[in-house]
């Protein structure tokens, strides 16, 4: 029973004394090397290097983790025989057109336009600029995703390129915008559900589909 007592007192003792108070004695470092280590900031001088510069130059062929970028048709748009990709090489679904709108908006409208026809707000305003090219134009309707992905990351004549500002999967979810957009002013009846079309020949009083026919309708007006 006594030992159990001395032992109750001691753990209260214990506990007594991990209440937290501050104390002014000088800490005990039984590794000093953790505290004082041997090493150089940036920009300090290191006299063992010839030039005493403590920052080096990384070695050739140095690569920051993450940037390795292998995979040329995701990173450039191209395949290992140097052709655009005709596809995005990444899935697309609803919430990459919603990321591809918000980027479009924020980076190409200005030039571009909302709908794509090349007069945005900055064309439109008599600044000199030259033309935007409008996303309609049979040229841009039939050429390779891969090559749209370029454009943005590299730039073509007066566009400039935007591989600093736009990240890699964003610059995909824009050209998969870009594609909705030209989708919905050049759609055939055929693409659209039949609920849909019924609806636009009730507004319109015109038969956009009828059997065999695949005549090409335009069912948005391509106004900003």
């Amino acid at each position: 029973m006594r030992r159990l007592l001395v032992l109750g007192l001691f753990a209260t003792i214990l506990l007594i004394g991990c209440r937290g108070r501050q104390s002014e004695a000088p800490p005990i470092h039984p590794h000093l090397s953790m505290d004082f280590q041997e090493k150089f900031g940036a920009q300090d001088y290191n006299p063992f290097f010839e030039d005493g510069a403590a920052m080096r130059k990384p070695p050739t062929g140095t690569v920051a983790r993450g940037y390795l970028r292998q995979n040329s048709e995701l990173h450039e748009g191209r395949l290992s025989n140097g052709e655009y990709v005709e596809q995005i090489p990444i899935a697309v679904n609803r919430q990459v057109l919603e990321r591809g709108q918000d980027q479009y908006n924020v980076y190409c409208a200005p030039c571009h336009g909302k709908s794509g026809n090349g007069n945005g707000v900055i064309m439109r305003g008599d600044y000199g600029y030259t033309p935007a090219s409008s996303y309609h134009v049979e040229r841009l309707r039939q050429v390779t995703d891969g090559y749209m992905y370029d454009v943005i990351k590299n730039g073509v004549r007066n566009m400039p390129p935007y591989a600093q500002q736009i990240p890699v999967r964003d610059r995909w979810a824009i050209v998969a915008y870009i594609r909705a957009l030209q989708r919905s002013q050049n759609a055939r009846p055929e693409n659209l559900p039949e609920s849909v079309v019924t609806r636009l020949e009730e507004e319109t009083g015109a038969t956009l589909r009828s059997a065999g026919d695949t005549t090409t309708a335009t069912v948005a007006s391509g106004t900003e």
